[in-house]
């Protein structure tokens, strides 16, 4: 479904992504760790189109999608969740999701609405409250379901659990997981690493612009340079 490879982003004269290659297979949850600062949202800002790319190829459905805007992926469905949520802080939670449907002309648009409140029975109690005034949790959540109205086959979340509770975080992940179980190809951002793996099909680990470790998530989740790094042990 996706593959990146040498994938180069530099701001200014820093190198922020140094040649990174991985693939996302249909039907796989991928997640994609590393600590804060190693180049992970920068890699997703590449291949949505939000950030230019110095050097490497963008692969999608088997096309090069290089250079191509986040308009023209979305409607070939490429959808990312961004980190900080990105809601439309001034319209109501029903206005978010409808614009998540934006690119759609079809008469399911409204079955999709009660599809997302059946996720997040909160969104559906509160439809007509401003995104701007809920908390960071309830805006996560309106994040996900606004992703979600465009029907993607390749999902991208970048660090949906950051800032949010424990509960939250439990939530979160359990929709992340319904989502890739009905069928959604997923491609995971996370600092949790013990959480992200143990969702995931498979993993890489990046580290200052670098692919540093790649394999089952199982086996990432058990290696002890991992389980040292990123889970404190």
């Amino acid at each position: 479904m996706l593959k990146v490879t040498g994938l180069k982003v530099a701001y200014g004269g820093i190198q922020a992504v140094k040649g990174v290659n991985f693939e996302v297979h249909q039907g796989e949850l991928v997640s994609l760790i590393g600590a804060n600062g190693a180049g992970k949202t920068t890699t997703l800002k590449a291949v949505t189109g939000t950030q230019p790319v110095a050097e490497g190829t963008i692969e999608y459905l088997g096309r090069n999608i290089r250079g191509q805007g986040p308009w023209d992926l979305v409607k070939q469905g490429l959808v990312m969740v961004p980190e900080g949520r990105g809601t439309f802080t001034r319209m109501t939670i029903v206005e978010n999701l409808q614009m998540g449907a934006f690119i759609r002309n079809d008469n399911e648009i409204e079955d999709d609405i009660e599809m997302v409140f059946g996720k997040f029975p909160r969104l559906k109690e509160r439809r007509n409250q401003l995104a701007g005034t809920m908390s960071g949790g309830e805006q996560q959540m309106l994040a996900m379901g606004r992703a979600l109205m465009a029907r993607p086959k390749v999902l991208l979340l970048d660090e949906p659990s950051m800032g949010l509770s424990p509960i939250m975080v439990d939530k979160i992940f359990e929709v992340v997981n319904e989502i890739h179980q009905r069928g959604t190809t997923v491609l995971l951002v996370e600092q949790n690493a013990s959480r992200a793996l143990g969702l995931a099909n498979r993993g890489y680990v990046m580290d200052s612009g670098e692919i540093t470790m790649a394999g089952e998530a199982k086996a990432l989740l058990n290696d002890p340079k991992v389980r040292a790094a990123y889970l404190g042990e």
